[in-house]
C-alpha cells in the first residue's frame, strides 16, 4: 500500500539499517537520525527493552509509472493466481495426479491464449483500424496525416506493426523483472507427492519462467503475423504469403505444444517431458525462437496488403484464439469436478466454514474472468478507439458485436441477480441479532455497543459471502457469454429485443476500457489514490509465476528469505527473542518465514521466535482459496510448533482480517467459548476466553479487541471511533500480544499497571 517507514514503525523518523533499498530494514530513529531503541516491553513485571525493525516491500509493488503499468496485467495475474488455487493432490492418489497435470496444463494453455488474445486485440486497433482503415489514402480520418505518409510504402505497415510490437517488448521487460535475492535460496525441493506440512512450502520460483516467457512471446507475435496473412482458416493466394503462413502455424503448434508440455516443478511428475523440454528451450534456443517469431511478424507486415475495407484474417484469428480460450476454461472446469472430489479426503473432517471456497472448484471461475476481463478490455479499446476517431467508415470486425452483446448481457442479468441479493440483504441487516461476543467486549458501554454490533455485522457477512460475490458474478458473465457464442456459432443475428443489451454492452466495455486506463494514471501521479491499486498488486504479485510468466514479479520470493536471514542474524545473540509481527498481508508473509525459520533453526533458537499476526485473512480466505499452498492443516502443524508463542490480533468489525487460531466460537452466559489449535498441538475445544487488563477478549491464540477501544488508559495511545482494519498498533493490547509471542509474562510493573476502567467512562 505504499506504507512509509515511519508508520510502519510507529516513529516521526525512521532509518534504514539493512536492505538492499528495493526490501529495506529500518529502525525508529532520534533527532540527529541515528537508530534509535524501541520502547520498552513491560512485561515479567518488569522493563524490557525492545528493539523495533521493519521491513519495507512497498517499492517492490507501488510507485511510479512502471508499478502503475502493472495493473493493466490484471487478467494475466488472475490467470497466475488461479494456478494457486488449484485443490491439492492427496498422496498415493494416481488419478489425482493425472488430474493435476492436466489441470495445470490447461491452466497454462489457456493462459498463453490469454495473451495471444490480447495481443491479437491490440493489433486490430492498430494495424486493421488504425493502418488499414483509418489511413488508407482518401480515408475521412485523421485528417491531419499527410497523404504522403498514407501513399507510400510501408509508412502504413510500420504505423501499424509499431505499438504492437512495442507493446510485446514491454511484456518482455516486465516478465524479465524479478524480486528474488541469490544471497537466500528457496527451500530444498521437496519430494513429489508429499503433504505440505508448513505454509508456503511449494511456494518457489519456477524454472520453467524463462522458457515459458519464450513462449508466450513468440505466441503473440505468430498470432499478429496470423492476423495479418488471412487468418487460421484462409490459405493465402500467393505463394510468398502462404510460405508465411504455414510457417506461422507451425510455430504457433510448436509453442502450444510445447506449452502443454511444461511442468510445475513442485507438481506431480516434473522429471517426465517438462525436463526434456526444459533443457531443448536453453537460452540459445530461445534467442533463435523468439528471433524466428519477430521474423515472422516482419515478413508478414512486408508482404501484407492493407485494404481499406479493414483486414479479412482480423476477425477470424481473434474468434480462433477466444474460442480455444473459452474450450479451454469450460474443459478446466469439468476436469476440476473430479480433481476437488478427491482432494475433499483431505477437508472433510474441517467444519463448514474452513473448508475450501467452492469445493476446491475455484481455481475455475477465477481463470473464467481472468479471461472474460481480458477479453473485455480489449474489445473496450478497439471500442474506444473506433469511437475516438469518430468516422462511421471505421468497421471492427463481427465478432465484435457479440462481445458487445455478452458485457450488455450480463450486465442485464447481473442487475436482475443484484435486485433481489440486496433486498435480501436489506432484509437480513435489518433483522439482524446482535453479535454476543460484542455484548462481551462492550459491557456497560450501550453507545459503543450499538457501533460495534453495525460493523460487526456487516464485516462478518463480507467474510462470509466475497467469494459467493465472485462466484455470482463469473457465473453472470459466463450466461453473458454463452448467449454471444450460441449467437454467433448459429450465425442468427440477434433479435431487435436484444439490441439494447449490445448498446449497453458499449457502454460497459467502454467504461472498462477508460476506467482502467485512467487508474493507471491516478494510481502513477497520485501516492494516495496509487495505494488502491497497491493493494490488488500486494494481493496478486504474492505468487510466483507460475501459469502465466507475464504478470508483475513475486515479491514473496525475495521478503520471506530476506525476512528470515534477518531474524537468524538477532538470533545469533543468546539473549535476544525475536517476535514476527505482520499485518493483513504481512501475516501471510510472517507464516511463511515462520515455516522457513522452523525448518532451519536447532531448537533452541526454534524456542526464541514468534508470531504475531494481525487483522490476517489466513483462516477465512488464504487456507479456504489456496488450499494446496496454505492449507488450514500446514496453520495446525505452524500453531503446533509455535504452541502458545503464535498470538492473533482481530477484530470483529475488520472486513479484511479474521481469526486465525480459532474458529465455532459461541457465548455460554458470559463465556466465551470455541475450537482451535491447543499449546500442545493438538486440536479441539479451548478453555473459556479470559479478559486481559485492556478489554480484549483472550481465546487460545485469538485476542479479540474492543472496537471503539477501551480507554483511554495513563500514558497510551488513544484513537477514536469504529477502527475497523486500521491502526492495530494503537491498542495497548498489541504489547501483551507482542511479550506472549516472544514466550514471557505480560505481567506489567505494578507501578505501571492498566487500571481497568469504570463501566460509565467514556
Amino acid at each position: 500500500m505504499g506504507t512509509s517507514a515511519e508508520s510502519l514503525v510507529s516513529a516521526v523518523a525512521a532509518v534504514d539499517v539493512a536492505g538492499d533499498g528495493v526490501g529495506r530494514i529500518v529502525r525508529p530513529a532520534d533527532r540527529l537520525l541515528r537508530p534509535a531503541p524501541g520502547p520498552v516491553l513491560r512485561a515479567e513485571g518488569r522493563s524490557v527493552p525492545r528493539i523495533v525493525e521493519g521491513y519495507v516491500w512497498g517499492a517492490m509493488t507501488s510507485g511510479g509509472w512502471a508499478k502503475a503499468t502493472w495493473a493493466l496485467l490484471f487478467p494475466f495475474s488472475l490467470a497466475n493466481v488461479a494456478h494457486w488455487m488449484l485443490p491439492p493432490i492427496p498422496s498415493g492418489s494416481r488419478v489425482g495426479t493425472l488430474l493435476g497435470v492436466l489441470n495445470r496444463s490447461l491452466l497454462r494453455l489457456a493462459a498463453v491464449l490469454l495473451t495471444m488474445l490480447l495481443v491479437g486485440q491490440a493489433a486490430v486497433v492498430s494495424l486493421d483500424l488504425l493502418a488499414a482503415q483509418c489511413l488508407a489514402p482518401g480515408a475521412d480520418c485523421l485528417t491531419s496525416v499527410p497523404d504522403l505518409v498514407r501513399e507510400t510504402y510501408p509508412m502504413r505497415q510500420v504505423a501499424g506493426l509499431l505499438p504492437v510490437l512495442l507493446a510485446v517488448l514491454v511484456l518482455h521487460r516486465i516478465s524479465g523483472v524479478a524480486w528474488e535475492t541469490a544471497d537466500s535460496p528457496n527451500p530444498p525441493a521437496a519430494r513429489p507427492n508429499t503433504k505440505v506440512v508448513l505454509p508456503g512450502r511449494n511456494l518457489v520460483a519456477d524454472p520453467d519462467t524463462p522458457a515459458l516467457r519464450t513462449l508466450h512471446l513468440v505466441s503473440a507475435l505468430g498470432t499478429v503475423a496470423l492476423l495479418a496473412l488471412g487468418g487460421p482458416f484462409a490459405m493465402p493466394a500467393q505463394q510468398s504469403d502462404r510460405v508465411l503462413w504455414f510457417g506461422v502455424l507451425g510455430v504457433l503448434g510448436f509453442c502450444l505444444l510445447a506449452v502443454l508440455t511444461l511442468d510445475d516443478p513442485r507438481g506431480a511428475v516434473p522429471e517426465r517431458a517438462g525436463k526434456l523440454l526444459r533443457a531443448v528451450l536453453g537460452p540459445v534456443s530461445r534467442a533463435v525462437l523468439l528471433a524466428v517469431g519477430v521474423m515472422l511478424v516482419l515478413g508478414a507486415g512486408a508482404l501484407v496488403e492493407l485494404p481499406a475495407t479493414g483486414l479479412p484474417g482480423a476477425g477470424a484469428t481473434v474468434e480462433a484464439v477466444a474460442g480455444a480460450l473459452i474450450g479451454a476454461v469450460v474443459l478446466l472446469g469439468v476436469l476440476l469436478v473430479p480433481a476437488a472430489l478427491i482432494a475433499r479426503r483431505t477437508w472433510s473432517g474441517l467444519p463448514r466454514d474452513l473448508r475450501p471456497w467452492a469445493g476446491g472448484w475455484m481455481s475455475a471461475p477465477v481463470l473464467a474472468v481472468a479471461g472474460l476481463l481480458g477479453g473485455g478490455f480489449g474489445a473496450g479499446l478497439a471500442i474506444s478507439v473506433r469511437k475516438l476517431v469518430g468516422t462511421e467508415g471505421i468497421r471492427l470486425p463481427p465478432g465484435y458485436e457479440q462481445v458487445t452483446l455478452l458485457w450488455g448481457a450480463g450486465a442485464a442479468i447481473g442487475l436482475v441477480v443484484a435486485l433481489p441479493v440486496v433486498a435480501w440483504v436489506v432484509i437480513r441487516y435489518l433483522r439482524r441479532r446482535g453479535q454476543h461476543e460484542v455484548d462481551l467486549l462492550h459491557q456497560g458501554r450501550p453507545r459503543d455497543r450499538v457501533r460495534a454490533d453495525r460493523a460487526w455485522h456487516t464485516a462478518t457477512w463480507q467474510r462470509r459471502n466475497l467469494h459467493r460475490l465472485l462466484l455470482t458474478g463469473a457465473s453472470v458473465l459466463a450466461l453473458g457469454a454463452g448467449i454471444a457464442v450460441t449467437t454467433r456459432v448459429l450465425g442468427v443475428q440477434p433479435p431487435v429485443w436484444m439490441e439494447p443489451f449490445s448498446a449497453v454492452g458499449i457502454v460497459a466495455l467502454g467504461l472498462l476500457a477508460v476506467s482502467l486506463l485512467r487508474a493507471v494514471y491516478t494510481a502513477a501521479t497520485d501516492p494516495a489514490l496509487g495505494r488502491r491499486l497497491g493493494v490488488v498488486a500486494d494481493l496478486a504479485c504474492f505468487w510466483p509465476r507460475e501459469a502465466h510468466p507475464t504478470v508483475p514479479p513475486c515479491y514473496a520470493l525475495k521478503v520471506a528469505p530476506e525476512l528470515a536471514a534477518r531474524v537468524s542474524y538477532h538470533l545469533r545473540d543468546p539473549n535476544t527473542r525475536v517476535v514476527l509481527t505482520g499485518h493483513s498481508q504481512g501475516g501471510l508473509l510472517v507464516a511463511v518465514t515462520a515455516a522457513r525459520l522452523l525448518e532451519s533453526l536447532n531448537e533452541p533458537e526454534r524456542q526464541r521466535v514468534g508470531i504475531v499476526t494481525v487483522g490476517s485473512q489466513l483462516q477465512w480466505a488464504y487456507s479456504r482459496a489456496f488450499p494446496a499452498v496454505v492449507p488450514h492443516s500446514s496453520l495446525s502443524t505452524l500453531a503446533g510448533e509455535l504452541g502458545t508463542r503464535w498470538r492473533a490480533l482481530c477484530r470483529g468489525t475488520d472486513a479484511v482480517g479474521g481469526a486465525v487460531t480459532t474458529w465455532g466460537r459461541q457465548v455460554c452466559g458470559d463465556r466465551l467459548l470455541g475450537t482451535g489449535f491447543r499449546p500442545d498441538g493438538t486440536v479441539g475445544p479451548l478453555p473459556a476466553a479470559t479478559r486481559s487488563p485492556t478489554g480484549a477478549l483472550v481465546l487460545g491464540g485469538d485476542h479479540w479487541l474492543p472496537d471503539p477501544m477501551r480507554g483511554p488508559f495513563p500514558a497510551r495511545r488513544w484513537a477514536a471511533g469504529v477502527l475497523k482494519h486500521g491502526n492495530y498498533t494503537a491498542d495497548p493490547e498489541w504489547d501483551r500480544a507482542v511479550a506472549m509471542a516472544a514466550g514471557l509474562d505480560p505481567e506489567e510493573p505494578e507501578s505501571s499497571g492498566l487500571p481497568w476502567p469504570s463501566a460509565g467512562t467514556r
